[in-house]
C-alpha cells in the first residue's frame, strides 16, 4: 500500500549503496564521476584553483542556513558538491605553491572511499578488520625507519600534527604526575612543558587542554638556524627542578613547517639524561619529537651518500645529506609524530604518533568498567587508550597504499625533487634581486 511514508522510504534507500554487488545499481560510481566530471570542467588548465574564488558571505549563510521540509534530488546534490569545491587550490596543479598541502595520490583517494563507504573505525578490530591491521603495518614500517623496535614500537593514528604533540605530552604528564588521569593535578603541584621558540604554536594548545596551562609552557631560545639552544634548556631545567617544577615533557622539533628548522636530539636526550641522575628524579622526562614535517627524511638513512647510487644532483645530494644527519638522533625520543598529510602524500587526517615502548601507552589505560560497551574482546582495542572513540581507517589504509605504492626509493625521488626545485626557485629568486635567499640559514626545502 503507497503511502507519504512508505515512498518516502523508497526513496531514502536509494540514497545508500547496496551492500552487496549488483549490476543495477551504478549510483555510487555515477554520481561520484558525474562530480568529478564537473569538478574538472572548472578547473582551468592555466590556473591553479577550480573555478573563482569569491568573498564569502558567513553571516547570510547563518541567518540563511535551515534544514528544509522536502530533500534535494540527486542532481541537486551533485551540482552542490561541485559548486563546494569552487575556489579550492588544486594542490596537484604545477603552478601551486602552497604551504604544507601536497597533492594525493590516486590510490591514497580510493582508499580514503572504500574506508569511508564500508565505515571502518580502526578504534576496535570488531569495527575494522584488515583496515586496523593497516595501523598496525603503518606503526612498524614507521618503527623501523626511525630506529625503533617494530615489536616494542606501539602506535596509532590520530587527529592531527597537534593531535600526536598532544598524545606525547599526555604520556609526559602520567610519568611526572602519577595518576594525573584519575586524581588531576593539584593547584600545588606546578608542571610545565618544554619546548623551543620556534616549535609548532600548538604546544600552548595542548598546555591548556592537559590542564597544564599555557603559562606553563617553558621557550627556549634558538640559534639563527632555529635550533634549540642546549645549553639553555640544560640550565632553565635546572633551575626549574630546584624549584620543585615537574617536567612533563620537552618537545623537539624535527623539521619547522617554515624553514625547516631541526632540534638536535641527541642533544637534548643527553641534557634530558643528565637532569634525571644530576637530581635522582623519581621520573625519566619524557621527549617527544614532533616530526610531522621531517620524518620522511629517514628514508635517507640508509643511503649510500658517497657511492650516490640515484645519481643525485651534487647540491641536492649535500642538502640531503646534512638533513638525515640532523635527524641521526631521532630514535632516542620516546615518542614521535609523523603527518601523511605532508610528505605522505595522502589525504587529511593522516596523522601517527609513535611510542617506542608499549608500556608508555598503558598510562593512559581506561578502568574497564568505564567502556563496558566497548572493546571487552578482539585483539586489537586501541581504544582503550585512547581519546578518541571512533578512529576512522580511511587515514591509514591511504598511508599504507602509498608506502607501499612509493617504496623507500619513490619517496626519495620525490624529496629530491622537492629539494632540487627549491634550489632552482631560490636562485631565479637571487637573479631577481627577490631577496637574499641563499644565506646559510636554512636546509634549501620548502614543504
Amino acid at each position: 500500500m503507497s503511502s507519504v511514508y512508505r515512498d518516502n522510504l523508497c526513496r531514502m534507500r536509494k540514497l545508500f549503496p547496496i551492500p552487496y554487488p549488483d549490476s543495477k545499481n551504478e549510483l555510487l560510481t555515477n554520481q561520484l564521476l558525474e562530480t568529478l566530471r564537473n569538478v574538472g570542467e572548472a578547473t582551468a588548465h592555466d590556473h591553479a584553483r577550480i573555478g573563482d574564488q569569491v568573498p564569502l558571505d558567513y553571516q547570510g549563510a547563518r541567518k540563511n542556513a535551515r534544514l528544509l521540509e522536502q530533500g534535494i534530488s540527486l542532481t541537486e546534490a551533485t551540482n552542490e558538491l561541485v559548486y563546494r569545491c569552487q575556489g579550492l587550490i588544486n594542490p596537484a596543479h604545477p603552478c601551486t605553491q602552497r604551504q604544507v598541502v601536497p597533492p594525493v595520490t590516486s590510490s591514497a583517494v580510493v582508499a580514503s572511499t572504500l574506508s569511508s563507504l564500508y565505515n571502518a573505525n580502526i578504534g576496535w578490530d570488531e569495527y575494522s578488520q584488515r583496515i586496523a591491521l593497516a595501523e598496525v603495518e603503518v606503526v612498524a614500517m614507521l618503527a623501523d625507519l626511525v630506529g625503533y623496535d617494530p615489536d616494542q614500537c606501539r602506535g596509532f593514528s590520530t587527529f592531527g600534527g597537534i593531535g600526536t604533540n598532544f598524545y606525547g605530552a599526555k604520556v609526559g604528564l602520567e610519568k611526572a604526575v602519577p595518576k594525573a588521569m584519575r586524581k588531576g593535578i593539584t593547584q600545588e603541584q606546578r608542571v610545565v612543558i618544554v619546548a623551543s621558540e620556534a616549535s609548532h604554536f600548538g604546544r600552548m594548545n595542548i598546555s591548556s587542554w592537559l590542564g597544564i596551562g599555557s603559562d606553563n609552557v617553558v621557550v627556549i631560545p634558538c640559534d639563527s638556524h632555529g635550533k634549540m639552544l642546549t645549553e639553555v634548556l640544560d640550565k632553565r631545567l635546572r633551575e626549574l627542578v630546584q624549584d620543585g617544577v615537574k617536567i612533563a615533557t620537552i618537545l623537539a622539533t624535527i623539521g619547522t613547517t617554515d624553514v625547516f628548522a631541526m632540534d638536535d636530539v641527541s642533544a637534548i636526550d643527553a641534557v634530558r639524561n643528565a637532569i634525571v641522575d644530576d637530581f635522582k628524579l623519581s621520573y625519566r622526562i619524557h621527549l617527544h619529537a614532533d616530526a610531522v614535517a621531517g620524518w620522511a627524511w629517514r628514508t635517507f638513512a640508509d643511503y649510500d651518500f658517497s657511492a650516490n647510487p640515484m645519481q643525485l644532483p651534487e647540491q641536492t645530494l649535500a642538502i640531503l645529506q646534512k638533513v638525515n644527519t640532523e635527524t641521526n638522533g631521532i630514535h632516542l625520543a620516546d615518542s614521535i609524530g609523523v603527518d601523511f598529510h605532508k610528505l605522505g602524500f595522502a589525504p587529511y587526517i593522516s596523522s601517527v604518533v609513535l611510542f617506542k615502548k608499549q608500556e608508555d601507552l598503558e598510562l593512559l589505560l581506561y578502568p574497564q568498567e568505564q567502556i563496558s560497551c566497548l572493546f571487552q574482546f578482539g585483539k586489537y582495542r586501541p581504544g582503550v587508550f585512547t581519546l578518541e572513540g571512533s578512529r576512522a581507517g580511511s587515514g591509514m589504509l591511504a598511508s599504507l597504499i602509498n608506502l607501499k605504492l612509493f617504496g623507500k626509493q619513490g619517496l626519495r625521488t620525490i624529496i629530491a625533487h622537492l629539494t632540487e626545485m627549491t634550489l632552482l626557485l631560490r636562485q631565479h629568486l637571487q637573479q631577481l634581486d627577490f631577496i637574499d635567499v641563499l644565506n646559510d640559514g636554512g636546509h634549501g626545502f620548502v614543504t
